[in-house]
């Protein structure tokens, strides 16, 4: 499956079931768009409005929680930016959880809650 399939599905699942089922305000999932062919000017543009190389592919909101997902293939690793990345957020003190299925998804994002 690929990872842009993974991530659909956990996006589907969490606005459908998790909000809806576990809390009572509404919570935010939303994907961070950085990847995928530009030409320079766009890559100029994007770079000098935030984009920033690395940043988890979703980011999950909830009461007092912020949660960085990377959603990676079954044999996907972490790019040299995306460990950078990582490390940052943690130090920060927030989660970063990399995920490889919605089963994953569901089991992490249960226990990142409590």
């Amino acid at each position: 499956m690929t990872e842009n399939l993974i991530q659909q599905q956990i996006v589907m699942w969490f606005n459908n079931n998790f909000c809806l089922k576990h809390h009572e305000n509404r919570n935010v999932i939303f994907a961070v768009p950085n990847g995928g062919s530009r030409n320079k000017i766009e890559a100029i543009t994007l770079k000098r409005t935030g984009t920033l190389a690395g940043v988890s592919d979703l980011i999950v909101i909830m009461q007092g929680i912020v949660i960085f997902v990377e959603v990676k293939t079954e044999y996907g690793k972490l790019s040299d930016r995306q460990i950078s990345f990582k490390k940052r957020v943690e130090k920060l003190g927030h989660t970063y959880i990399i995920v490889r299925s919605l089963k994953e998804f569901q089991e992490k994002i249960v226990v990142n809650t409590k």
